[in-house]
């Protein structure tokens, strides 16, 4: 996804430039020497290590198939690719690669998280009450997007902060909860996320709290980044 998404070299704002400029649209397509196995009821109707990664703009990063790879399941050509077919996500009922279940979409090779320790100043607060201010924190360096400061619950106002009903998923940073902000008779919903259980690359932050800088004011010492 990170060569499309963001501000990736194929995204419609890439942080950098080609030089000469790329002609037109692109679309990148490589080999993917990993075993990928698709489930339908139990059964492994795709168990290749024979797929292609296919990062084209606008669109999340996919894999293409050998065409007589893919079983009876419902599929479409990859003009870039002879050969090879695509298969919609949501035709089957579970995928995994080398093992590890995904969802949504497929890991990127080229996507890397790097959480480093930071004497960035973070101040967070609604109206005149500080839920955070402090320069204890880990700064988050994410491919094609900009960094984010995450902080221990230990230096935040947690005594204002409940766990909502949201979560939402990242093949990179895992399963995020979200916490809102109750402040006298005003409920600022998801204003914060945190994940519980990240993968090995994203343990520096398990546990921490990042803010929605939409929902509250969020002073971040991250200059040239705007959130």
């Amino acid at each position: 996804m990170s060569l499309v998404a963001g501000h990736g070299p194929l995204s419609p704002q890439p942080a950098g430039w080609f030089t000469p400029p790329l002609p037109g649209a692109v679309v990148y397509i490589e080999p993917h020497p990993r075993r990928i196995q698709a489930f339908v009821g139990g059964d492994a109707t795709i168990d290749t290590e024979r797929a292609l990664l296919v990062h084209r703009a606008g669109h999340a990063l996919s894999y293409a198939f050998p065409q007589d790879e893919v079983g009876g399941l419902p599929s479409h050509p990859v003009a870039e690719a002879p050969g090879y077919v695509a298969v919609a996500w949501d035709a089957v009922d579970a995928w995994f690669e080398e093992g590890r279940r995904l969802v949504h979409y497929p890991p990127n090779p080229y996507h890397r998280i790097d959480c480093r320790r930071s004497g960035r100043g973070l101040r967070v607060a609604v109206d005149d009450t500080v839920l955070v201010d402090t320069d204890d924190t880990v700064i988050l360096f994410e491919t094609a997007l900009a960094p984010r400061l995450y902080v221990n619950p230990a230096l935040v106002r947690t005594d204002l902060l409940h766990r909502s009903q949201t979560t939402s998923y990242c093949n990179y940073k895992g399963t995020a909860t979200y916490w809102s902000v109750t402040l006298g008779g005003t409920v600022i919903a998801d204003a914060a996320w945190s994940y519980p259980d990240p993968p090995p690359e994203s343990l520096p932050v398990k546990g921490f709290l990042s803010f929605d800088a939409t929902k509250v004011r969020v002073l971040a010492e991250l200059q040239g980044f705007e959130f």
